[in-house]
């Protein structure tokens, strides 16, 4: 690509050199090129200069591997032993975070011995159920699914033979008011929210006595609505946790533990939070002294309010307890979402190492003409290399700890990302390479450590070659009975399969024509074409007419889902239930209730629910079962 002139001090730049790509090919197979402002503004978001950006970085080596090394240097791995070494690394150093010194000039160098393949499950096939666990309530709930409700599901699931559960995200939002509901827009994704705590499942919480009754009785009469009122349950929860705190005390070394291992991360979350709870959860409007986590006046509110601080890392150590206890019975698979609030925690916390005059999204395409804007600033590539890639190795750990597995959204970002400039507006985007080698070396190291397996939503417009890079790391791929009907037989065995996601029509919503109207009540123009031929598509694969009614349709789909090679499999609550509305209907904010609404069943009913058994059996490989009964309910067909 021809260095670009766009941009005062950029001089004669090469973008390629800064990880700028020349242009893309879409998913219709047509040649795009991003245009001279957007490259421009894009090269100004990365600081770019003239001969390219900085070196330095971790050094990365294959376990067993014995790199040569130019001078004689002093090995110092995490446990801190220190090995001396000359001519070569030793091969078997252990997997880990280690540094190298060398011994003439005294330079140290982050050394990442990696196993360069992620860890396989465990299950040579298997089956689970994916939940939006904040819809998935329970009696005791308080006005959403919590980590005890998650922890029933998979006592449920473990007893259907199942041996994962898919959740969303569960990162925490900004604190107060109003709660954000997508999952996918989180403040923090090194931390969880505190509205999935089961606050009374907390050891010692019988103390507050009628207290948490009444607390109690409030968020279970939420439960009343499906629809969900985060706020209220923020409200509630916040009560009752600062309640806890000033009746039990201090946990002392168990906390401090906890602590220890969150490291500077979790003290930078828990100051975030207390400086939001006085100047409001947009760090751009506090004080200018307040705006930079090292500066000295956050220094002095962390001296003046440690009980206040150690308050939210308490919060932090609950989550995660009650998420090991979940994981105990079969693999939770968390959610990684694809980027941060940028008025959160994690970008007043990370905000030297983003590109803030620039948006990730994803280009045009024929499901969304106009593009993707998701809104999150991006990590700078060279940025985050030279802090050794400290905030993505805090994000893997958070999302794969208990084991289990984890789910990386839009994992085609570990290779390149959209970047769309905020001015000039209208210039549209342009890709930036990232380190896909370094990161996928992350990712392995972690999945080893954490036991957990990694699935890589790689949906979208793919780079050529990245599914076989994928594929070569053991990241299991994401296949959607949706998009590929008739071909799941060609699916790759180290995948995990699904009808749908939370951003497609559900069975139900497909079948009934509902998501063709809910699209055109929010005043989203759908895709007729596009719905006609996945649902003639599906109905021909399944051998089903009009006359079929919806939990058939459902009940021979994941049939048609169970025949695929794929290691995993996963049905949705949704469709169990016959929910016709999908969790999220992208393009759309206030227009509908996305991320809001409950299941219509309570968790303690599921499993006694004829569609709950039914494709529990399906997935077990039991075959379809009893058909619907001649009173079940017939669906209008959009075909």
């Amino acid at each position: 690509m021809a260095a670009t002139p766009a941009g005062p001090n950029l001089g004669r730049v090469d973008p390629e050199a800064w990880g700028v790509v020349a242009g893309y090919e879409d998913t219709a197979g047509r040649w795009r090129q991003p245009s001279p402002e957007a490259v421009a503004a894009v090269l100004a978001a990365l600081g770019a200069v003239e001969g390219g950006p900085p070196g330095g970085g971790p050094w990365f080596v294959a376990a067993g591997e014995a790199a040569p090394l130019a001078q004689p240097a002093t090995v110092v791995l995490e446990d801190g032993t220190e090995l001396r070494a000359e001519g070569s690394l030793p091969p078997d150093l252990p997997l880990g975070y280690h540094r190298v010194a060398d011994e003439r000039t005294g330079a140290t160098t982050s050394l990442v011995v990696t196993p360069r393949r992620c860890r396989p499950p465990e299950v040579a096939r298997g089956w689970g159920w994916a939940a939006q666990l904040y819809a998935t309530r329970s009696g005791a709930s308080w006005g959403v699914g919590d980590l005890g409700d998650l922890e029933r599901l998979a006592r449920l699931a473990r007893r259907q033979g199942a041996s994962l559960v898919m959740v969303n995200p569960l990162h925490a939002p900004r604190p107060g008011h109003p709660q954000e509901p997508s999952p996918y827009y989180p403040s923090s994704r090194l931390f969880r929210s505190l509205l999935y705590l089961d606050v009374t499942a907390v050891e010692g919480a019988g103390a507050l006595g009628p207290e948490l009754d009444a607390l109690a009785a409030a968020g279970r009469a939420l439960n009343h609505d499906r629809r969900l009122d985060r706020d209220a349950v923020w409200r509630l929860k916040r009560s009752a946790l600062e309640r806890l705190w000033a009746r039990l005390g201090d946990p002392g070394a168990a906390l401090d533990a906890y602590v220890a291992a969150g490291g500077p991360a979790l003290e930078g979350f828990a100051t975030y939070s207390v400086l939001a709870e006085e100047h409001g959860p947009a760090w751009r409007r506090w004080p200018a002294e307040l705006r930079h986590p090292g500066a000295g006046a956050v220094a002095a509110v962390r001296r003046r309010h440690p009980d206040r601080v150690r308050f939210h890392q308490w919060v932090q150590w609950l989550l995660a307890r009650q998420l090991e206890d979940a994981a105990e019975h079969v693999a939770v698979v968390q959610d990684l979402a694809v980027g941060s609030d940028p008025a959160g925690a994690d970008a007043w916390l990370w905000q030297d190492l983003l590109a803030f005059g620039v948006a990730m999204g994803a280009p045009p395409d024929e499901f969304n003409l106009a593009g993707q804007d998701w809104g999150f600033p991006p990590f700078d590539p060279w940025r985050l290399r030279a802090a050794d890639y400290a905030p993505f190795v805090g994000m893997l750990r958070a999302g794969m700890r208990g084991g289990g597995g984890i789910r990386l959204d839009h994992v085609l970002g570990l290779f390149r990302q959209y970047w769309i400039p905020r001015e000039p507006a209208g210039a549209g985007g342009a890709y930036v390479r990232f380190p896909s080698g370094d990161l996928l070396d992350l990712v392995a190291l972690e999945s080893h450590r954490s036991g957990a397996f990694v699935v890589g939503e790689d949906l979208g417009t793919v780079e050529p070659g990245v599914r076989e890079v994928l594929a070569a790391r053991d990241v299991l791929s994401y296949r959607l009975l949706w998009f590929e009907p008739d071909g799941l037989g060609a699916w790759p065995a180290a995948s995990l399969a699904a009808v749908t996601t939370h951003d497609l029509p559900t069975v139900a919503g497909l079948w009934s024509g509902r998501d063709l109207e809910d699209q055109r009540h929010a005043g989203v123009e759908p895709s007729v074409d596009g719905n006609r031929a996945a649902c003639t598509a599906l109905a021909r694969t399944l051998g089903v007419d009009a006359a079929t009614p919806v939990e058939e349709v459902a009940a021979r789909a994941y049939a048609r889902l169970a025949e695929a090679p794929s290691r995993l499999r996963a049905a949705t609550l949704e469709d169990a239930l016959g929910v016709e509305e999908r969790p999220n209907l992208p393009g759309t904010t206030s227009q509908r209730p996305n991320w809001s609404l409950a299941l219509p069943v309570p968790l303690e009913d599921l499993e006694a629910h004829p569609g709950v058994e039914r494709l529990a059996a399906v997935m077990g490989g039991g075959g379809l079962g009893a058909p619907a009964g001649a009173d079940a309910p017939e669906a209008r067909s959009p075909c």
